[in-house]
């Protein structure tokens, strides 16, 4: 096969013509079944006409179905008349935007893998394209060999959507759309979260999850798999803080045997484990710089090379999640985190708000617990305690250091000593040593430094009202007149602000 370099000029400029190596490169990574891959159709869409003609040929010679256009109007036409399985589209075209022709590809089909290929590649233009849909980018200069090796992954990926969309088929026929992952709360800043991801679940895009320890990051990534296309393949957590740096390698990436002393046997990572559905890594800001460097090659090419191997092992089709309790920028500045892989996993970030900054949630999550691990400890039958509204109250006022873990161990404790049918008082309920009690001083749950003015002081005021009508109300135990006399405004006010929050005085109360 040939491994010269395919090239693109500026638009205006001669093509460059595409030098071929006589070398033999031979790669694992585009070894698909002969007649599988004439079965892939793939759209080359670029100006340059000696590069699209040269990557047509080599994809040709590889037997793949190749279609090519120079020109955006006739492959925006294309995208919207044919179905394709892979689209490499050059991001800067004439009449049509290649961002525009990702758009109508993706419209049209969304299951499409698109490469978006750029001869100017910034942060900002990658990161955008991910965003948009797009499965990779392919910068330009590249070589022949490049190329084979990213349509080779991205002909598994195609592949891999066409066996998983059946499945999915069958399994909404058998079973519906059941949700075996619990996701519980009401405030804005939770449904916020849970519909990013619900969105993000249909893609395969690269998840960042941020938020202090114990606010359920883990449980957010759960759900996105659970939802996602690749929800019967496995999901692979991995705790990057809990492992030392060598077992973390050997436990990511395998090793071949005699490797290192105890190796008796080849034994595959949990790269090649999760391969077809998603890795989850936890606490991935304590990951050393040397395995990241392994780990974004892995993202990009989808190659993994276990400890001692001189080779290729394996090529996996993984889908990656991540999370941290650190700003994952400040971790960038201080060097524990590689920047191109910050940017190769933040492609949507999500952020998950700390339990004090929703106190909405906390009865549903207190009941939720409270019917769990009484089922679990109790004998079946047993009447089953009530929270009262003030017990709720004050679960509200906490502070939660340790988030919603926290709330579950306190519940978790508070059923063992408790008697069936038994009304729960706030001192049933085990708190932290010299906790204080924390109430209007909550706060707010959202960056709004990249919204335009109007909308971010819209957000912050709706925020403050929500927040205030529930202090105040608490504060005068549910009476409205009392709390229109603490917060010096008339009674109608108060009622007027429910009413516009879509509230009534129990919610407010955490009653019943």
């Amino acid at each position: 096969m040939p491994t010269g370099t395919l090239s693109g000029q500026p638009r205006g400029s001669r093509p460059t013509s595409v030098a071929h190596d006589k070398g033999d490169a031979k790669t694992d990574l585009s070894s698909l079944d002969p007649e599988l891959r004439s079965s892939l159709r793939i759209l080359i869409v670029d100006d340059d006409h000696t590069l699209r003609e040269s990557c047509s040929s080599i994809l040709e010679m590889e037997g793949y179905d190749v279609t090519v256009s120079g020109r955006g109007g006739e492959a925006q036409d294309l995208l919207k008349r044919r179905r394709f399985d892979i689209a490499l589209i050059d991001l800067y075209m004439t009449e049509v935007e290649g961002m525009d022709l990702l758009r109508t590809g993706l419209k049209t089909n969304p299951d499409m893998v698109a490469v978006m290929i750029t001869g100017k590649p910034t942060v900002d233009s990658s990161v955008e394209a991910l965003r948009a849909g797009a499965w990779d980018y392919l910068p330009k200069p590249f070589s022949a060999t490049q190329l084979q090796v990213l349509i080779g992954r991205a002909a598994h990926a195609a592949l891999g959507t066409r066996r998983t969309d059946k499945f999915q088929v069958d399994l909404n026929h058998e079973h519906g759309h059941s949700e075996t992952i619990t996701v519980l709360g009401m405030s804005p800043a939770f449904r916020k979260v849970i519909d990013v991801a619900h969105k993000v679940a249909a893609t395969d895009a690269s998840v960042l999850i941020t938020g202090e320890s114990g606010t359920g990051k883990e449980l957010i990534a759960q759900y996105i798999h659970h939802h996602s296309r690749r929800a019967s393949k496995p999901l692979v957590p991995l705790n990057c803080a809990a492992l030392p740096e060598t077992l973390l390698e050997s436990e990511m990436f395998g090793h071949v045997k005699g490797s290192f002393t105890g190796a008796v046997r080849d034994k595959p990572g949990l790269l090649e484990v999760a391969n077809g559905g998603t890795m989850f890594l936890d606490e991935i800001t304590e990951m050393s710089q040397a395995i990241q460097a392994k780990l974004l090659r892995v993202i990009q090419d989808g190659a993994v090379r276990r400890i001692g191997s001189t080779k290729v092992d394996a090529v996996v089709n993984v889908r990656f999640m991540a999370a941290t309790n650190r700003d994952p920028e400040q971790a960038v500045e201080a060097g524990d985190l590689r920047q191109d892989l910050y940017y190769r996993l933040r492609v949507v970030p999500i952020r998950v708000s700390a339990l004090r900054e929703r106190p909405e949630d906390i009865p549903i999550l207190a009941k939720h617990f409270l019917v769990h691990y009484w089922k679990k400890h109790r004998e079946r039958g047993a009447p089953l305690p009530s929270l009262k509204p003030t017990t709720i109250r004050a679960l509200q006022s906490r502070p939660w250091p340790g988030n919603v873990r926290e709330l579950q161990n306190a519940i978790e404790h508070a059923v063992v000593f408790l008697e069936p049918g038994a009304d729960i008082e706030p001192d049933d309920i085990p708190s932290v040593d010299g906790y204080k009690q924390v109430q209007a001083s909550v706060p707010y749950a959202f960056d709004v430094l990249d919204e335009p003015y109007h909308d971010a002081r819209d957000r912050i005021l709706a925020e403050f009202e929500r927040r205030y009508l529930q202090w105040v109300v608490n504060r005068a135990d549910g009476n409205m007149s009392k709390a229109a006399r603490i917060a010096a405004i008339d009674r109608t006010t108060i009622y007027r602000l429910m009413e516009k929050h879509g509230v009534q005085r129990s919610t407010l109360l955490g009653g019943e």
